[in-house]
């Protein structure tokens, strides 16, 4: 993927295993972040392809060949995947209710007494039960980002992306949103995490991923990747982080 002459993404090979945590790890402006918007397709990328759940996104068949999808495309192909970013992006106008009901009613057809008790559910998951009323204002950095999490799975998506969920955060709430987010990887769905957190990594992860100036460094389990890795930048990483 490039920005005009500017190589963001090179050369990228994965393969994200599907009801597990995968984790990437890798200094800023390695591309972490822009592979995730590629796979959300919220970034348009120049060669290849991702596939997600047997779907090719941001591109669509057209007269026998496969071409960048239509906007209605993309957007269609953008429901089946949830998204928590660093900063909330919640409705601020919404109470927390509502944050979870929007996208389902409006967008998924879900009847909104039905699209309430998943919510419901969802908020009480979280530990955020008695909050529905209340508005994001309302709450603090670690309760929104929860709300946000609640969010992303009340579309039932096949996979959920997190882009740095708590690089925003107040150092004494990054815990409550780990803890969710550990609490989710238990359930089996598919998770792919953009993150600093190198103790969250080896404890939950299934797959950790090295990205470095756009590339794969290395991927592999955590045992192999913090134990022995392979490359030197892998080392260097996780030795640097570590402290």
């Amino acid at each position: 993927m490039s920005y005009g002459d500017t190589e963001i993404l090179r050369g990228i090979n994965l393969d994200i295993p599907a009801g597990q945590v995968t984790c990437i790890l890798g200094p800023s402006g390695s591309g972490k972040s822009t592979l995730l918007r590629c796979i959300n397709g919220l970034a348009t990328y120049n060669a290849g392809v991702i596939d997600v759940g047997g779907e090719i996104i941001g591109r669509e068949f057209r007269k026998g060949h496969l071409r960048y999808a239509r906007e209605a495309v993309v957007n269609r192909q953008r429901t089946h995947i949830g998204m928590v970013f660093q900063q909330f992006n919640l409705f601020p106008h919404m109470t927390i209710l509502q944050n979870l009901t929007e996208a389902p009613v409006h967008v998924h057809g879900m009847k909104r007494k039905v699209a309430e008790m998943r919510a419901r559910e969802l908020i009480k998951q979280v530990g955020l039960e008695g909050w529905e009323a209340d508005y994001p204002r309302q709450l603090s950095g670690g309760q929104q980002q929860r709300v946000a999490i609640a969010r992303a799975l009340a579309i039932n998506p096949k996979v959920v992306l997190f882009d740095e969920p708590t690089s925003a955060l107040d150092p004494l709430l990054v815990g409550e949103v780990l803890d969710v987010m550990g609490q989710l990887a238990q359930s089996g769905i598919t998770m792919v995490v953009v993150t600093h957190e190198v103790h969250f990594t080896r404890d939950v992860a299934d797959k950790v991923i090295l990205m470095d100036a756009g590339v794969v460094v290395e991927a592999g389990d955590p045992d192999q990747m913090f134990a022995n890795p392979r490359d030197p930048r892998t080392k260097a990483f996780l030795e640097k982080a570590a402290h």
